[in-house]
This record gives C-alpha cells, sequence and structure tokens, in this order.
C-alpha cells in the first residue's frame, strides 16, 4: 500500500521495502509515461538525499522526456525506516522501487540513474536485473566511484551494458578521472568527461543536463 501528498514539484510516496517503509519523491509526465525511471542519491553520510541537486536534475531531465521517475531515500534517510547497511541494503532498496514501479507500469522501458554512491548501487542493480535476463533500456552513471579512492576507502564497481552513459568531471575530487577510465578500459566503454568539472559538477550542471538529454535522445538500438 502506498501514499501520496503533494509537494510543491514532486509527490512524495510510501512503498513497503526489504526494511520498512521507503519514502520517494516522484515526478510524471505530462501524457501517458513512455518509460519509467528510479534515480539513486549519493551517500547518505555525506548529506545525500533524494533531494540533492543532481538526483533532482537527473529525474527532471527524464521526466521532460516522458518517464514516471521516482527518486527513492535509501533506508535511514529522511522518511526510510532501518539503519545504513554498507551498499548492499540500498541496493535491495532500489530494486525494491524498480519493482514497485514495473508493477504499477508493467511493459515500459526501464531507465536507471545516479550520482556518486548512487551511480555505484545503480550498477549493483543492474547487475542483478541482467542475471535475471532483464534488460536495462537507459543507465546514466555520474560522478561514479571506482577502485581505491583512500587508504580505508574502494569500490569493487561491476561492469555495466555497454548502452550505459558514464558522465565524469575532469577534475573530480572525490573519484579521480583515471579511475573510472581503468574501469571503463576493459569494457571499451566509452565516458564523456565535462571539461572543468569536479564531483557535484558546481557550475557545470547544464552541460551534465545537455549530455544527459543527448543521451535519451538517441536513436533505439
Amino acid at each position: 500500500m502506498s501514499s501520496t501528498f503533494t509537494t510543491s514539484a514532486s509527490s512524495r510516496q510510501f512503498i513497503a521495502g526489504p526494511a520498512g517503509q521507503i519514502e520517494m519523491l516522484a515526478d510524471l509526465p505530462e501524457g501517458v509515461p513512455r518509460g519509467i525511471a528510479v534515480v539513486a542519491h549519493p551517500h547518505p553520510s555525506q548529506g545525500g538525499s533524494a533531494e540533492h541537486k543532481i538526483p533532482q536534475l537527473l529525474a527532471r531531465t527524464l521526466q521532460a522526456h516522458g518517464f514516471a521517475t521516482l527518486r527513492p531515500n535509501y533506508r535511514g534517510v529522511g522518511q526510510s525506516e532501518g539503519t545504513y547497511d554498507d551498499g548492499n541494503g540500498e541496493t535491495d532498496d532500489v530494486l525494491a522501487v524498480i519493482r514497485h514501479l514495473q508493477a504499477e507500469r508493467p511493459g515500459l522501458p526501464l531507465a536507471l540513474a545516479g550520482f556518486s554512491f548512487g551511480a555505484f548501487i545503480q550498477t549493483r542493480a543492474v547487475q542483478q536485473l541482467a542475471q535475471a535476463g532483464e534488460p536495462v533500456a537507459h543507465l546514466i552513471l555520474s560522478g561514479m566511484p571506482a577502485g581505491v579512492l583512500s587508504a580505508s576507502l574502494s569500490y569493487d564497481t561491476p561492469p555495466v551494458p555497454d548502452n550505459a552513459l558514464v558522465v565524469h568531471g575532469e577534475q573530480d575530487e572525490r573519484v579521480p578521472l583515471a579511475n573510472v577510465l581503468n574501469w571503463a578500459r576493459p569494457q571499451e566503454l566509452p565516458v564523456v568527461v565535462l571539461p572543468g568539472a569536479g564531483h557535484f559538477f558546481t557550475g557545470k550542471l547544464p552541460g551534465l543536463k545537455r549530455v544527459v538529454e543527448g543521451y535519451l535522445r538517441r536513436p533505439a538500438e
């Protein structure tokens, strides 16, 4: 069972998830949706939530292209129940939201998008969907962590389908561009680099939006 109330720009929804209630922000397109989308936010310990500026930009861009879009708060964030689970439970939360959307709007193509830790979560979600034989029409990964970031922090980011869009800032101070290129190289996966952009794309959000819009407009494969 879900409940909804209207905010200034989005509706706020709640569904039952693996660790209890999951809070989500929904952005619906005008007219009949042509696809469904789930957008994942950055790390909770760094203030990440569904209301972060980059997940919001990704969601609104998908909405403008006809996608019924949900931005969940991971367990322990906002009004979502549960506690942080080192990426494992957060992946389960995103998968639960995907299943909810698929049941609510069956048969529509699926888009997944994420920023920073949220992009990492989406690579894991896509991996599980692929193992179940389920394709993803669009995969948008921005500021994605990969490899060793510090003495105590590293990401074993799984490979992704070759239709993924990977966007990274040239001057990302959290995740060096070289890490992402090292991850992409064995997959022969292109990486779109925004010149001068840092991790949070400060001052570069219009460029990020243009890249995502171009990707969503590409011919069907």
